[in-house]
C-alpha cells in the first residue's frame, strides 16, 4: 500500500477502534499510528490463519486494520493496568 492509503486506512481503523474500546477517539495522530500499528498486527493474523493482509482502501483492509488495533488496545490495556496495580 502507498502512504497515502497506510495513513487512511490507519485513521479510520484506529479512530473505530479508539471508539470501541475507549468510548472516544484518541486524537488524529494517535488513532493513526494505532490504526497503522494495528494493520501490522492484522495482517500478521490474518496472514497466520490463511487470509489476506491490507492491500489498499478497502473495507477489507480497514476490518483487518480494525481487529489488529483492537488487539494492539486490549494488550496495551492490559500491561498497563498490571502496572498499575
Amino acid at each position: 500500500m502507498s502512504i497515502l492509503a497506510w495513513l487512511v486506512v490507519g485513521l479510520i481503523a484506529g479512530f473505530l477502534a479508539s471508539k470501541v474500546i475507549n468510548k472516544t477517539g484518541s486524537g488524529i495522530v494517535v488513532d493513526i499510528v494505532l490504526g497503522v500499528v494495528g494493520a501490522l498486527v492484522g495482517g500478521f493474523v490474518f496472514n497466520s490463519l490463511g487470509h489476506s493482509a491490507p492491500t489498499g482502501i478497502n473495507l477489507y483492509s480497514i476490518f483487518v486494520a480494525f481487529v489488529g488495533a483492537v488487539i494492539v488496545l486490549v494488550v496495551y490495556h492490559l500491561i498497563f493496568r498490571r502496572r498499575a496495580l
